[in-house]
């Protein structure tokens, strides 16, 4: 459609960062943002189990269009590991599987932790949202069907130890790729060391290139929202696209791109492929997919693949 036929979609465009409380699951802290800000549309960027606390982006209005491009990112965690017993769960809510004290020492635990680099096969628990057969495994699990899940390729890209006393809890820092389950490396580690262990508690840190520092409890939010500072905290539709490379358009290419067509844009140093389109003002309103062929002048042909009604 072209420019002057956009409509402003309701409600506020863009991302609030919440601090997930425990004890609340993320759909329910959804829902208790749209209600406090009034919002049209509303989505999570990734989901924290009920026990887990921590970083939930939450993306407004047009900002949801983007959540289907970002969810493959890298998470950061703090994991809370205890030893001397596994659960069914894989986190404190489920049944206990009793262990034994024979904790492995410092130095075990890092030689451990230190395998823990790269690409590594990984058994998700059981208790997890994965489709079995159409049906979520953790509904199985709950009526008592055994599940058996096969080993998915994960990535770690760093496990630290943050804190070890020898005393039955390891404090991890955890960076690492999507699908990997912090719930399966605690069961791991406690497997190998011969005591089982499992998490006690989970804190995510970062995601979506939102971290703690970014983030509101419901609480603070209401009270902005309260006092009319909503702008204070509202990120930009596009902050979890940062890693896709900007290119700002000229007028003629701008209006062809919010019609749908092609365009030819200057986009000297850019690699082919996703790319977000700014205005020629500089206002994000595009993902667009830049081609490798050139015209004579040099310019890249740029075809838009999303509209984002924020005008």
């Amino acid at each position: 459609m072209g420019q002057g036929k956009r409509s402003r979609s309701a409600g506020p465009h863009g991302w609030v960062a919440i601090h997930k409380e425990v004890g609340m699951a993320s759909t329910r802290v959804v829902e208790r943002v749209k209600r406090i800000i009034r919002a049209g549309r509303a989505g999570h960027g990734g989901t924290l189990d009920p026990f887990s606390e921590g970083v939930l982006p939450i993306a407004l209005g047009e900002a949801t269009k983007t959540l289907a491009s970002v969810l493959d990112g890298d998470k950061a965690y703090r994991c809370w590991v205890r030893l001397g017993s596994e659960t069914d769960t894989g986190d404190p809510t489920g049944q206990f599987i009793p262990g034994n004290t024979n904790f492995p020492d410092r130095a075990t635990v890092l030689e451990t932790i230190a395998r823990y680099q790269g690409e590594m096969d990984q058994i998700p628990p059981a208790y997890s949202a994965i489709h079995v057969d159409g049906e979520r495994a953790y509904d199985r699990a709950r009526r008592g069907e055994t599940v058996e899940l096969p080993a998915r390729r994960v990535v770690f890209h760093a496990v630290e130890l943050v804190e070890y006393a020898g005393d039955g809890l390891i404090i991890l820092d955890v960076r690492c790729g999507k699908g990997t389950y912090m719930r399966a490396l605690a069961r791991d580690l406690g497997r190998e060391w011969g005591c089982l262990a499992h998490l006690e508690r989970l804190l995510r840190t970062r995601t979506l290139g939102f971290d703690l520092s970014d983030c509101l409890t419901l609480d603070e939010l209401t009270r902005t929202v309260a006092e009319g500072r909503l702008n204070e905290v509202l990120l930009p539709v596009d902050r979890a696209l940062d890693d896709i490379p900007a290119l700002r358009l000229r007028l003629e290419a701008w209006s062809r791109v919010l019609s749908g067509q092609a365009a030819w844009i200057d986009a000297d140093g850019v690699e082919p492929g996703t790319v977000r389109l700014l205005s020629p003002e500089g206002h994000f309103g595009a993902i667009g997919t830049l081609g490798s062929g050139s015209d004579p002048s040099g310019r890249r042909s740029c075809t838009p693949k999303r509209l984002f009604n924020l005008t």
